[in-house]
């Protein structure tokens, strides 16, 4: 008579330190022993050690994929028919705003009303520029309703400000320009006031170029063109100087992105400073700024230089 016992050693997982930090190896060794015997006088165990190894992702580890900058030839840079149509759909509207309010203003001989309404315009939109800035810099997060990606964007600008310089021109444009076009058309039917036409054109006009005048802020004088250069200098646009100091610590300051005319009389008497009381005495929300920055706000220098591509 045959007598055939099993034994089963327990299994043992071996966790190797992984190769690669988006997937983790479980080595599991699986050993069976089989004893036999033959006859109740002459009994030979005979071990039989199978290994077997398993690979298979760690159920507990999540597999997180490498974060960095996006590279020159990164789809999320480049401009796409649909960015340049909403681009020319919103330059479209601001020229045939800007032919209103001439015509408007040649026909009543009223000059002098609409380009002051302009100026207003002017400042209006950097204080907006400044106003958006803060919010987004300080509240909410990725996965925030309408503004999410935007939020997200802006903290990895903290981190690659550089690469603001990469992408596209009407990459970096059709959002604001769909705004606009959406917006500032019912305007331009309805209203024939030239006063007021200056200044949605000029308003309007800033704000959709405002992330253009953003990404010159962060070219060098060498790569930008003469004309943007000169408006800089000029204070006219935001400058790379002025600009900067938004991207040191303690990151509170010089949100404004249009011309930066705003950002001395924000920053002198700490307006955003009382707004970040007003929202967390009312809603205990406290804004970003007043936490030490962590690492998606250290800046990683560039290592190869860039300019603005207009395509």
């Amino acid at each position: 008579m045959s007598i055939l016992k099993q034994h089963r050693c327990p299994s043992r997982s071996l966790t190797h330190i992984p190769t690669s930090p988006r997937l983790h190896l479980v080595a599991r060794l699986t050993c069976s022993a089989t004893t036999t015997t033959t006859k109740p006088k002459s009994s030979q165990n005979q071990l039989v050690i199978e290994p077997r190894l398993e690979t298979k992702p760690d159920s507990i580890t999540p597999i997180i994929p490498s974060v960095g900058p996006p590279l020159s030839n990164d789809p999320s840079l480049q401009s796409t028919w649909s960015h340049r149509a909403w681009l020319a759909s919103g330059c479209t509207t601001l020229f045939f705003s800007l032919a209103k309010t001439v015509t408007g203003a040649a026909d009543t001989h009223m000059w002098f009303e609409p380009i002051v309404a302009g100026y207003v315009g002017y400042v209006l939109a950097d204080l907006l520029s400044g106003v958006y800035h803060w919010g987004i810099d300080n509240y909410g997060d990725a996965t925030t309703p309408i503004f999410g990606s935007q939020i997200e964007g802006f903290q990895g600008h903290h981190k690659w400000p550089w690469t603001i310089t990469r992408r596209q021109f009407a990459n970096n444009l059709h959002a604001l320009a769909r705004s606009i076009t959406l917006t500032v058309l019912p305007i331009e039917i309805l209203c024939n006031d030239p006063v007021i036409q200056g200044f949605v054109t000029v308003c309007a006009g800033c704000i959709m170029f405002s992330q253009q005048f953003h990404a010159w802020s962060h070219g060098t004088k060498s790569r930008l063109p003469p004309l943007v250069v000169a408006l800089q200098d000029a204070g006219v646009l935001v400058s790379r100087s002025q600009h900067s100091a938004h991207h040191r610590p303690p990151y509170n300051s010089n949100y404004c992105i249009v011309s930066g005319v705003c950002n001395e009389f924000l920053d002198k008497n700490k307006v955003f400073e009382a707004l970040e009381m007003i929202i967390f005495f009312k809603l205990e929300v406290r804004p970003r700024s007043w936490s030490e920055p962590g690492a998606e706000w250290i800046e990683e220098m560039d290592e190869a230089q860039s300019q603005v591509t207009v395509h």
